[in-house]
């Protein structure tokens, strides 16, 4: 079979078993992909080239169990207002999403205790005002303003670090478009933050996410840290027992609190 023919040979998916269409395979490190197998896996994922059909599988299957787990999701708290991270406080779980259908889009839940830091980066950009200027041969030329004048652009970037099987990081844009700030003079603008309410906002909600996240993961470590340690033996108050104490901090024998 010549070149031709093999760039156009029909190929198998090496994950659901369908046939493959012209120009839809996706190559993995050691077998083929259909597109919709790949819509399957999580938006967080990016390293499918190198990622072999056993652990693709493994992914899809990890997949279909996280939509029990989006069923599960109570959310009680929103952050960030595009693309939103959802808290449910009393699972002590999150997701990220811009989806208005959570069960269709199936999120990746996550526990609080799998974020390893958070990162809120700014990029700027400046482009120079410019202004036409008629020649004597009619025709017109861009020059500088006097003092110059400049566009400044921002966009914020979140990041959640996260100790995960299949991505260690969320990324996305806090604004939908870019946060633009004009400006006058040869010097830098200084603080955006002090002409721009937009700008304050989205490097408000970007701390927001960051502190509630952080301080998320502190608390559930801490607790868990708390559960693992050896508990040790104290005198009951209500019975006299010597006893350690169950989850609750009560006396084993009697149920009253030795905490109280």
């Amino acid at each position: 079979m010549g070149l031709f023919g093999k760039l156009f040979d029909k190929k198998v998916c090496d994950i659901c078993g369908g046939e493959i269409g012209l120009l839809g395979n996706k190559k993995l490190e050691d077998g083929n992909c259909c597109k919709e197998c790949v819509k399957k896996l999580s938006p967080w994922f990016s390293d499918r080239r190198h990622s072999t059909v056993e652990s693709i599988k493994a992914q899809i299957e990890y997949r279909e169990e996280n939509k029990a787990a989006v069923a599960a999701f109570h959310t009680t708290k929103t952050l960030g207002r595009n693309i939103k991270v959802l808290l449910d406080e009393d699972q002590q779980k999150f997701m990220v999403t811009s989806a208005k259908n959570i069960s269709e889009a199936n999120p990746d839940v996550l526990d609080f205790a799998q974020v390893t830091g958070c990162d809120l980066d700014v990029d700027e950009n400046r482009t120079e005002q410019m202004r036409e200027v008629k020649q004597q041969d009619g025709t017109t030329k861009r020059v500088s303003y006097v003092p110059p004048r400049y566009t400044y652009s921002y966009n914020f970037k979140m990041t959640i670090h996260v100790n995960h099987p299949y991505f260690d990081e969320m990324r996305f844009d806090l604004n939908n478009s870019s946060v633009k700030i004009e400006h006058e003079g040869r010097y830098p603008i200084g603080d955006p933050a002090a002409v721009s309410v937009d700008y304050r906002e989205c490097e408000r909600m970007g701390q927001e996410i960051k502190r509630v996240l952080t301080q998320a993961q502190s608390r559930v470590r801490r607790e868990t840290a708390a559960a693992a340690k050896p508990k040790a033996a104290v005198t009951c108050p209500w019975c006299g027992a010597t006893t350690t104490p169950d989850a609750s901090g009560c006396c084993e024998y009697c149920g009253g609190s030795v905490n109280g």
